[in-house]
């Protein structure tokens, strides 16, 4: 059973975050949400090809495309031609230092958010998210979209186990066993 008012501020404050997490991310990458979601991808999975990495931030492949050629002008990203019907692309120097900025600003942005809370209710709250992005997963089973503007490293640092991957990796074992 969910209680309503429960529902109604989650969605409120999931939009809300969403919103400032966005707004910052676009500001210090002087690009649209979806090519600061690509850099942020392609920051932790160079070689992808331009089909794989608009399906990660929900892009069509001539969306993608569009975006790419975008990235390519401002010197962000390379094409390497892989093959006479792929391309893969990877970031530049300049591309590797807008996707720390970008993660930079995302963790300011939710940092003022979370800093209003006690210690012991951001370690509730991080139990609580687990939850909720594991049961997000289960709805919509794509990893690498719910995490395209994730801070990878800072979600497995220390042996932390990361909800999402965790439950892709047991959605897999169960595929499997």
């Amino acid at each position: 059973m969910h209680e309503k008012r429960a529902c109604n501020l989650l969605g409120a404050a999931a939009l809300t975050i969403s919103d400032l997490m966005l707004a910052g991310a676009v500001t210090a990458a002087g690009v649209s949400a979806s090519a600061a979601a690509a850099v942020v991808v392609l920051s932790t999975e160079p070689g992808l090809s331009v089909t794989a990495l608009g399906r990660r931030i929900g892009l069509s492949q001539p969306a993608a495309t569009r975006m790419v050629d975008t990235l390519a002008a401002h010197g962000l990203i390379e094409r390497d031609v892989t093959s006479a019907r792929s391309v893969s692309v990877r970031l530049t120097a300049e591309g590797g230092r807008m996707a720390g900025r970008i993660l930079r600003s995302r963790e300011e942005q939710l940092a003022r958010i979370v800093g209003g809370l006690s210690g012991s209710e951001q370690q509730t709250l991080v139990a609580l998210l687990g939850k909720l992005l594991a049961g997000a997963y289960a709805e919509r089973p794509d990893a690498a979209r719910l995490c395209r503007l994730c801070d990878r490293a800072c979600c497995v640092a220390g042996g932390q186990v990361c909800p999402v991957g965790q439950a892709e990796r047991t959605k897999a074992a169960g595929r499997c066993g």
